[in-house]
């Protein structure tokens, strides 16, 4: 069995400029805890590299555009690329976004260049720019061949030759495997092995005690001798659900009374096969052309007013669509609706509980019914996420909208508040004054240290004795985008018993919560 593996260089930021309509000739980077996971050519070619954070960055190339890592958007994306693949070859194996893998063609296409060229000129047309492809006989030395392979060309391994292909190729191939591969890379780097033969010429025993199961698994890959077992993928069916309208219809209310016919066959049949959609993509078409495109998330799954509801909120916040006379009106005329379902879960994952979900479903109910009252991102719910401050930790997500971007929450985050949290964050912090023993303004100095001890503060425009205090916790950040730079938070309970969490920096000082 010889292997064909297409690699699409830096998918991640292909995705994310794609989605975010932005150029592929932009410098752009997929950010993950602030640190660079994927950038691409352009932003190379500037100094970037994957593993800089932020700032360094940034600093090597200012126009960088800066993307959040989305790992489910990466897979959205890929999925036309895997059609593209099955429509010429069954049996693809999705080895991760931007990779994958399949048998290779050989005879119905005139051999295996030919059968490269086939694809390749079949993924530039479907917009993939940069594919490669590489062809051996296990899928290690494929996957090398495609990284080595120029854009939209295949390299081709010849029969048996695997070892010989691998024996020149530099250990740092291996950091492809991510933390565990960076590992074992700079201890091969420190034993003064340097290239894939080296390793292959050692003896099989001492690399295993050396590396363990994954030095014996690497030992057999370099040696060209790893089993291939292809998982191939079982095409999804074609679940999508369209209706075409003629003549095009220029009211939002009609074009929503319309679609209900065509939502209602979507979830029957999903139903049918014991599926229920929570990812959701809604295309609006004008003039032949898709004028409006949004995918939309569920918190459980979607029904067919939910998905009625979702073509209203997209008809009336598009902007290509949007009427400015009348909000009930399209400026285009819509030709046609589909539903693309995009995330599909087994029905019984979502089924209720021994005595229901009456409940959820009421108040699920009735915040849909003031979602569509007073729009989509008006109704919002508190998140939880990392960060140093009270107000960092907490965003706003959209009702019925899965969180993405958040920052994690796993992460030290140096400077963060110790807890129990504040029961209140005030959106505008509250200004006050902190003064000690003889009347003087407390600060804290660039080293953070406190230039008096806090006997006295005020809120609410009354001075009050300061019973205890705690800090200083001083942070540093953002100050290269204009944020809050060098501040420091104090901990302080006043006589009467109640707590606050101040702030102190180059505003003065501000009151950013409080513990009831």
């Amino acid at each position: 069995m010889r292997i064909l593996v297409v690699w699409c260089p830096d998918w991640s930021v292909v995705a994310a400029l794609s989605e975010a309509e932005r150029s592929p000739a932009e410098p752009a980077a997929v950010l993950a805890a602030g640190v660079v996971e994927v950038c691409n050519a352009p932003a190379r070619a500037d100094g970037v590299r994957r593993g800089q954070r932020r700032r360094d960055a940034q600093a090597r190339c200012p126009e960088l555009v800066l993307l959040e890592a989305n790992p489910d958007r990466d897979v959205r994306h890929f999925e036309p690329v895997l059609e593209t693949v099955e429509a010429l070859r069954p049996g693809v194996a999705s080895l991760r976004p931007g990779l994958l893998a399949v048998r290779a063609p050989g005879r119905w296409f005139g051999g295996e260049a030919n059968a490269a060229a086939v694809l390749a000129e079949t993924l530039v047309e479907a917009g993939v720019r940069d594919c490669r492809l590489g062809i051996a006989d296990d899928l290690f030395t494929a996957e090398q061949a495609a990284r080595r392979a120029r854009a939209q060309e295949c390299e081709v391994v010849a029969a048996g030759g695997s070892a010989a292909y691998l024996r020149e190729l530099p250990v740092e191939v291996l950091e492809a495997d991510g933390a565990e591969g960076r590992e074992a890379v700079s201890l091969l780097r420190r034993l003064g092995l340097r290239t894939l033969g080296d390793l292959a010429g050692l003896p099989l025993d001492a690399v295993q005690d050396r590396f363990g199961r994954y030095g014996a698994r690497v030992w057999r890959q370099a040696r060209g001798e790893s089993p291939t077992h292809l998982a191939a993928r079982t095409p999804p069916p074609d679940l999508t659900a369209e209706i075409a309208f003629e003549p095009p219809l220029d009211s939002v209310e009609a074009i929503c009374f319309s679609v209900r016919t065509t939502a209602e066959r979507l979830v029957t049949e999903l139903g049918s096969r014991q599926l229920v959609a929570t990812g959701v993509r809604i295309e609006a078409e004008h003039d032949g052309a898709v004028a409006s495109s949004r995918t939309w998330l569920h918190p459980r799954y979607f029904s067919v007013r939910d998905l009625v509801d979702r073509v209203h909120w997209q008809l009336q916040g598009s902007s290509s669509l949007r009427s400015r006379r009348d909000p009930g009106a399209v400026r285009a005329p819509v030709e046609r609706v589909r539903f693309v379902p995009e995330v599909l879960e087994p029905a019984a994952a979502h089924s209720d509980g021994l005595w229901g979900g009456a409940g959820e479903e009421l108040v699920e109910r009735g915040v849909a019914r003031v979602q569509a009252m007073v729009g989509f991102d008006a109704v919002t719910r508190p998140v939880l996420q990392g960060g140093r401050g009270p107000a960092d930790r907490q965003t706003a997500v959209p009702w019925g909208e899965r969180a993405t971007g958040l920052r994690p929450r796993d992460r030290p985050w140096p400077g963060r508040i110790p807890g129990p949290a504040p029961c209140r964050v005030f959106a505008d912090p509250l200004a006050t004054e902190v003064r000690d023993d003889v009347g003087r303004a407390v600060a804290v100095t660039e080293r953070g240290a406190v230039t008096g001890e806090p006997t006295r503060f005020r809120v609410d425009e009354a001075w009050q004795p300061v019973a205890a205090w705690a800090g200083p916790w001083p942070v540093d950040e953002s100050w290269w985008s204009g944020g809050s730079g060098r501040a420091s938070r104090f901990q302080v309970v006043g006589t009467d018993g109640r707590a606050w969490l101040l702030r102190c920096g180059p505003e003065g000082w501000r009151v950013e919560a409080g513990y009831d």
